[in-house]
């Protein structure tokens, strides 16, 4: 699958996806590590990636503003990062990538909620 990762997620995270041999782009890599909320999610939407964050505000972008991009969100911490790896690893086990590429997901220890993105 292929990734855009936000700034945010945890280089352990990049390494994890790395490994399980998914295509994993930092936004640092392009330059866009200061880069507006809705640039990202717009960058992810023409590279064809999955974006993932830690950071809440992506919600109200794909849910209120409408700004249609598949979002993994990650409820982690250095703490829980073994267990949000361990549910990660079922979510994309469990959901092909055009899944989740028109998907909000949120990934937490141990469970995952999965909704889907409205047709734009």
């Amino acid at each position: 699958m292929r990734f855009l990762i936000d700034q945010d997620v945890y280089n352990v995270t990049v390494r994890f996806l790395n490994a399980l041999g998914h295509d994993v782009v930092p936004v640092a890599e392009l330059g866009l590590a200061q880069a507006d909320d809705t640039v990202l999610l717009e960058t992810a939407r023409t590279q064809e990636r999955i974006f993932v964050s830690r950071d809440h505000d992506f919600g109200n972008l794909i849910f209120v503003q409408g700004l249609g991009a598949g979002v993994i969100f990650l409820r982690i911490l250095p703490s829980t990062q073994n267990a949000v790896h361990a549910e990660l690893e079922r979510v994309l086990d469990e959901h092909t990538e055009d899944e989740l590429r028109q998907s909000f997901v949120v990934v937490e220890p141990g469970r995952h909620r999965f909704r889907k993105l409205k047709k734009q």
